[in-house]
């Protein structure tokens, strides 16, 4: 829900099951940024309810690596490369996704709330997240978090706001 198509670009799948199924390995897999580490999840009554993916900035070169690998293995082309999305010195939500079921009850800002506090507890002083230019309800709830945009990126070719918050924004003294 969360990556949409980019899930397709980055499991080298052209088809939903199978992306699917490659997202799952590199959950199970250590060392990248669909492991288990970067994953948050929100559970009702034994059910997934919502998922935050977040990681820092500076290690997103090495995040990055093994789906990289794995891209250049399966498509053949040595030389492929990922757009990097997180800048070195943020916190960085890489996905935010609640299940339909689910939307509506503010599991997205509870979400939220608990990456901002584990960026806080690492001593991390600023969290940012990229948002399609398209998507105006989340680019709201954003603004209304304190996250403000600061610039313009492209991600698999489309727009996409930048959106950073200082930690000292929620009154957390670190």
């Amino acid at each position: 829900m969360a990556i949409q198509d980019m899930a397709y670009q980055l499991t080298g799948e052209s088809n939903q099951p199978e992306a699917l199924k490659q997202l799952a390995l590199f959950y199970e897999m250590k060392g990248n940024r669909f492991s288990q580490a970067c994953i948050w999840v929100k559970e009702v009554d034994n059910e997934l309810a919502g998922m935050i993916l977040c990681y820092h900035g500076s290690q997103a070169v090495h995040l990055y690596q093994p789906i990289i690998d794995h891209l250049r293995q399966s498509s053949g082309n040595a030389s492929f490369q990922i757009e990097q999305e997180a800048d070195e010195d943020e916190y960085y939500i890489d996905a935010l996704a609640v299940s339909p079921n689910h939307q509506g009850k503010g599991f997205a800002k509870e979400l939220i709330a608990a990456a901002e506090w584990n960026a806080a507890e690492l001593k991390y002083t600023k969290i940012a997240l990229n948002v399609d230019q398209e998507n105006l309800v989340a680019h709201r709830l954003y603004q209304r978090l304190g996250y403000e945009a600061d610039k313009e990126i492209f991600i698999h070719h489309k727009p996409y706001w930048h959106m950073a918050k200082t930690l000292r924004q929620i009154g957390i003294t670190i």
